[in-house]
């Protein structure tokens, strides 16, 4: 499956994004999709993973209550809208997708539970 991120760019601290990430060459519904970021010097870090359903999700403690994640399986997206962002969301941020019917917190916020990845896109966060 391939994957294309969208919609990042810069934003002031408190305002909002939504990122998009259109998947094609595969049936989306058989896939988790997972949602990373990764700022400079850092460790790729788990932001959200939604089920092939969409029906369960799961979050880190620093984005639950600000990022929601949602996907559209008739039109092969999934979304992650990003509210209150604050500075130290300034990162790069990934989707991927996972073929394992197996979906849990700990196993989908890992990234090698993820197959396939997307090319990425830059969310800046002015203070």
């Amino acid at each position: 499956v391939q994957l294309q991120a969208s919609g990042g760019g810069l934003v002031q601290a408190g305002g909002s994004l939504r990122l998009s990430c259109a998947a094609s060459g595969r049936t989306f519904s058989n896939y988790a999709m997972g949602w990373f970021r990764q700022a400079p010097g850092k460790e790729r870090e788990f932001v959200a993973a939604i089920s092939r359903s969409g029906g369960v999700t799961y979050y880190p403690g620093s984005v639950r209550g600000r990022f929601t994640v949602s996907r559209d399986n008739a039109e092969n997206t999934v979304y992650l809208q990003m509210n209150s962002l604050e500075p130290e969301d300034t990162a790069v941020y990934y989707c991927a997708a996972a073929i394992s019917t197996y979906f849990s917190d700990s196993y989908n916020s890992r990234p090698s539970a993820y197959e396939y990845w997307g090319q990425g896109t830059l969310v800046t966060v002015s203070s």
